[in-house]
């Protein structure tokens, strides 16, 4: 409050310093010591205002930091919390591209809008308060005179708003031509098959187009700020004139006319400023409400009213019941009438061609997906009924697309159960069983290396093999009643698969373990292999048993020993 005061003080010590120097001129005798006291005060005045300012800038700062951190963190809970689905929908890569890009500066300025607003209306309170003792029809025409500024800053608001939603496509293709031709993934591919001018062509026109929209906007918007000030401008000085007539006919003295005037600019300023507050607090709240469209998504895989435990020692295995499953916005069925089971103490594999199915049926025993038709039960439950992190807890899969963190290697390692402590001797036995611990010793720092260079300079380089040997250790750290592998070996060569699959079998010994290969040699130690096709499964039994077949996997399985043969 005393700082939307200090304006109006400032004006009324200006307007007695003036009157004591015109009257000390005019009587030839003033007394300059009280003037001197005067600018004393008007200068202690403007210090008190300097730290204001100061104080509130820190404020400000502080302020912006915990919001803004605040909000990143609700954005990164609700995308961990939002089901694989979303992430594979572009519209919701949308809402959240606006989310990222407005929630985090957003919030804050409403918030150091608010104060401004308050500060700002409070200045302009007691500056009306000195306009209304001088003329009513003055401070009524000020006002007025406001408001068509007002209205082009509310029509650009809903403009910018708008115009931010459309762009938002470009701008997300923009961001990702970037990343491919910034990082390290897609570095390969742009030299070898000279793509680089290609999608640096690709975007400078996306940015150009972006560019156009904006500057045609912010043209248009100037050209009305401009005609709106303009007539507020002739209205200031226009009233100046009445003022100085009255000053002029000696109706008041100069120091009031000086405080007057200065009352006149800053009242308009500072309505302008509370009424730019308001309208800006509008604009903001267009913004936000995409946030708060990202915050009100709902998972569609829903946790269970009345959860039931899931059982800490599987006994009857999993079962998959007539399970029929399409992805969301799809006609298409990918699995139909599917019906296996995983018996504990058992290595079951899927196989089949590209498509078939295979990872889908992972993904709805790990409810990143829930079925249309049928259910997927342990121990006759369904797993409906368990928490979805209870579920997730008693599962150690490594899908094809596996994560590379660019952390330190043990620490690479213990994310596959961030909830127990960094044991090193279960880590290492982890590294062993995936056929990684060797390459690991012989790093600079060995389990304290650093993977990837993204962050340390001195960070060591893996090959593909390794980097997925490094997410398979994270699996094997991960105390679990089942272990699932989709292609786990597909980056390794045939020594190094029969190391980790021999490792993997002394892992998997008295739990249920699922692979997912193309490699049919990697299968025929499964104690069941099941061959999907077109998502419904065709054959099962040993491996044995499908060869005497002689159907499909036997025919596929025929084809491919050819080539070791050869």
């Amino acid at each position: 409050m005393i700082t939307g005061m200090l304006p109006l003080i400032t004006l009324y010590l200006m307007k007695l310093i003036v009157d004591s120097v015109n009257a000390g001129v005019a009587s030839g005798k003033g007394d300059f010591g009280g003037i001197l006291v005067l600018i004393a005060l008007a200068g202690s005045v403007a210090l008190l205002a300097l730290i204001s300012q100061s104080a509130s800038k820190i404020v400000n700062e502080a302020q912006s930091a915990i919001v803004s951190d605040h909000v990143q963190e609700v954005l990164h809970a609700k995308s961990v919390e939002m089901d694989l689905e979303y992430y594979e929908n572009s519209e919701y890569y949308e809402t959240l591209h606006i989310a990222q890009r407005q929630a985090l500066s957003r919030p804050t300025v409403i918030i150091n809008g608010l104060f401004q607003s308050g500060r700002s209306f409070i200045t302009l309170a007691t500056m009306a308060a000195v306009l209304l003792s001088f003329s009513w029809v003055a401070a009524l025409i000020l006002a007025v005179a406001a408001l068509p500024a007002v209205y082009v800053q509310y029509r650009y608001s809903r403009r910018n708003y708008r115009m931010q939603c459309s762009i938002t496509p470009k701008e997300r293709r923009a961001w990702y031509l970037n990343s491919l031709l910034t990082t390290a993934n897609y570095a390969k591919d742009i030299r070898l098959l000279g793509l680089g001018p290609l999608f640096i062509s690709r975007y400078r026109d996306l940015r150009e187009d972006i560019r156009k929209e904006r500057l045609s906007l912010a043209f248009r918007g100037s050209l009305e700020e401009l005609a709106s000030k303009a007539i507020a401008l002739a209205v200031v000085f226009g009233i100046f004139a009445f003022i100085a007539q009255k000053a002029y006919n000696g109706a008041i003295t100069i120091g009031d006319m000086l405080m007057y005037f200065g009352a006149i600019q800053q009242g308009q300023s500072f309505l302008n400023s509370f009424l730019s507050s308001l309208v800006g607090l509008y604009e903001n709240n267009l913004f936000l409400n995409t946030l708060f469209q990202f915050l009100d998504l709902k998972p569609k895989v829903e946790e269970p009213s009345n959860p039931v435990p899931v059982p800490r020692e599987i006994k009857s295995g999993i079962s998959f019941e007539h399970v029929g499953f399409s992805y969301p916005k799809t006609d298409t069925m990918v699995l139909k009438d599917i019906n296996l089971e995983i018996l504990p103490g058992q290595i079951v594999a899927l196989v089949g061609e590209n498509g078939s199915g295979k990872t889908t049926l992972i993904k709805l025993l790990c409810r990143l997906y829930d079925p249309q038709e049928g259910s997927i039960k342990i121990d006759g439950i369904d797993i409906r009924n368990f928490r979805t992190r209870d579920l997730r807890r008693e599962i150690s899969a490594v899908f094809q697309d596996y994560a590379s963190y660019h952390f330190k290697v043990r620490e690479n390692i213990w994310l596959g159960n961030v909830d127990m402590p960094e044991d090193m001797n279960r880590i290492v036995q982890a590294a062993e069983c995936a056929g990684i611990d060797e390459v690991i010793k012989r790093l600079s720092k060995g389990y304290d290396t650093f993977l990837g260079r993204v962050f340390e300079k001195e960070g060591a380089e893996l090959s593909i093999g390794e980097w997925q040997k490094i997410a398979l250790a994270r699996a094997f750290f991960r105390d679990s009643q089942v272990i699932i592998l989709d292609e786990p070996t597909s980056s390794l060569d045939a020594k190094a698969e029969e190391n980790v699959f021999n490792g993997f079998k002394q892992l998997a010994s008295g739990k249920m373990a699922v692979i997912i290969s193309h490699r049919l040699s990697s299968v025929t130690m499964a104690d069941r292999i099941y061959y999907i096709k077109e998502g419904r499964v065709t054959e099962e039994g040993t491996h044995r048993e499908l060869m005497d077949q002689g159907e499909e996997y036997a025919q596929l399985f025929e084809i491919q020993a050819k080539h070791y043969k050869l």
